[in-house]
């Protein structure tokens, strides 16, 4: 996983060193916050539903999308924002279920690639229509299409400032 940069306070820091949140700011994180865990846990109960975690889904859906349907291990986990561990993880209960394939990456033998194969296809395109109604129902419709592209430019500024550049490769 790339490496968040931050600027912790001082533990000399003073009360004036605190760049506190005003009410309209705590109200917005808060609602941020909230709602994303909650959108987030029904996603995952929708998914769960139809046989897969939305952890699961994401990766099978990048590598579905990826050339040849394959990906090193290590990207996946960049590009999704999760520990190698946890990938490594995810990676194991996709391969018992037969969805994929872990193969040496071609360019060092080092890495590890996963490869989608029929079974996976087959799973997460029938995942991806609870998925993609999910996403329409619980959020996109809650909002005007001018507001949800905010909240995608908004959302992309925070990634780039943390991981310090784009790594969303998605091109409709």
């Amino acid at each position: 996983m790339s490496e968040i940069e931050s600027a912790p306070l001082s533990p000399t820091a003073t009360e004036a060193d605190v760049p506190w949140l005003s009410d309209d700011e705590q109200r917005a994180w808060r609602a941020y916050l909230r709602g994303s865990r909650a959108l987030e846990a029904v996603l995952d109960a929708e998914l769960q539903d139809a046989g897969m975690s939305l952890a699961e889904y994401e990766l099978l859906s990048m590598l579905s999308e990826a050339p040849g349907q394959e990906m090193r291990m290590s990207r996946l986990a960049d590009q999704t924002v999760q520990s190698r561990s946890r990938v490594t993880h995810t990676a194991t209960r996709l391969t018992r279920r037969g969805w994929v394939e872990r193969r040496p990456a071609p360019d060092d033998g080092r890495g590890i690639q996963l490869k989608l194969n029929d079974a996976g296809l087959a799973a997460v395109r029938s995942a991806s229509r609870v998925h993609a109604t999910g996403v329409q129902e619980h959020l996109i419709r809650q909002m005007d299409p001018a507001l949800f592209q905010s909240l995608g430019d908004a959302m992309r500024n925070v990634r780039n400032h943390l991981l310090g550049a784009e790594t969303d490769n998605y091109n409709p």
